[in-house]
């Protein structure tokens, strides 16, 4: 996994957990429909993009990919088994 791809991983795992973090926030207060109607369906588009990410990223193994897929974590999963794996050394 490259570099620039972990990091839009990550930042894309901290928009996911930062959306669900308002989603429940606003069902354990007030919940406005308006908001819910808003980031709901941004929580689920960023986790579709990961989930895609995860699966056509090239040379990604199998257990990261398995990984990715986990709702809210699966993007922190995926950067955290993409940059400890051991990758093959550079020839």
């Amino acid at each position: 996994m490259t570099r620039a791809t972990s990091i839009v991983l990550a930042v894309l795992g901290f928009f996911e957990i930062a959306t669900l973090a308002v989603l429940l926030t606003n069902l354990a207060t007030v919940h406005e429909r308006a908001l819910t109607r808003v980031v709901g369906p941004v929580h689920g588009a960023i986790y579709l993009v990961v989930v895609l990410m995860v699966l056509l990223i090239p040379k990604l193994g199998w257990r990261t990919r398995v990984l990715g897929v986990v709702p809210v974590i699966g993007a922190a999963l995926a950067v955290w088994r993409g940059t400890t794996s051991k990758s093959p050394p550079a020839t």
